[in-house]
Formats: C-alpha cells, structure tokens, sequence
C-alpha cells in the first residue's frame, strides 16, 4: 500500500492551483485506487506489453488491458530541473524537477520528484510513490528519494 496524504497535510507538494487531471472514463480506475493508495499500469493478456499512461487498448497489439497493481518503486530513468516557467502556479514552484521514472514493473511515468534537493537528484536514484487525495477519489502520483529521511525544500 502507498502512503496516502492529504492536499493541505505537512509535506504535500503545493498544489493550489495547479490544473486537475481530466478523469474519462479509461483513466478514472487509475485516479480512484490512487486516491486508495494503490498504484496501477495496464497489462495486455494477449502479449504481456506493460504501458503507462491508461488508454483503451494495448499499445502493441491493440487488445484489451487488465489493471495489475504496482509496488510503488522505481528508478529515475531521466528528469530534467525547471528553473524558468512563467505559468502559474509553476513560477511559484522553481526550480522543480520532473522525471521520467521506471517502475519496478517495467513502465515509466512521467512525474514530479520531490522531497529532495533538486542538486541530489541523478538518474538510477531509487525513488518510492506516495499519493496526495486532492479531492475524494482522485489521487495525484508523487515521488521521493526511497529508503532515506526527507529532505527539508524539496518541492
């Protein structure tokens, strides 16, 4: 199970203001069990292709997809530190990092790293999900530096 906060908890990343996902009715399984605690990328039983984002069928072959629940652990496969962002509420966040991370389960997500000073952050960090409920039964992704405390300014 992930850890599960709350939008105005100690910790929560900022979120005011920040645009909501548009939840359809492909990716609301997704941001439910988020908001639960739990993980999920879609696995085709028809030839075992693994993808994140949710869509309505199988990136390789076109089948129909099955939720399969994830650890909630990974890597950093890339990322990138934003420094310039004149969008709000973005400006107000810099520098803050977004990344691609691989999940244990073989695909990546594209999300914020934080809990960190953007400086430690490399490619290959292990890193661990945690959720934050903005609303009942939507959860946003989030992820921190696995198996060490917090660091303090971390966006």
């Amino acid at each position: 199970m992930i850890e599960v906060i709350g939008r105005d908890d100690p910790g929560a990343p900022p979120l005011e203001g920040r645009p909501l996902p548009d939840v359809d009715n492909v990716s609301a399984v997704y941001w439910a069990a988020a908001a639960s605690g739990e993980l999920l990328f879609q696995e085709c039983p028809s030839c075992g292709h693994r993808q994140f984002y949710p869509r309505a069928m199988c990136a390789a072959c076109g089948g129909t997809t099955d939720w399969r629940q994830a650890s909630g652990r990974g890597t950093v496969h890339t990322y990138t530190v934003i420094r310039q962002n004149w969008a709000m509420p973005f400006r107000e966040l810099q520098p803050y990092v977004v990344a691609m991370i691989e999940l244990e389960e073989g695909p990546r997500m594209m999300t914020n790293v934080t809990d960190v000073e953007i400086d430690h952050v490399h490619i290959g960090m292990p890193v661990e999900c945690y959720v934050v409920e903005v609303e009942p039964g939507l959860g946003l992704p989030f992820w921190r530096p696995a198996g060490r405390e917090r660091e303090p300014g971390g966006m």
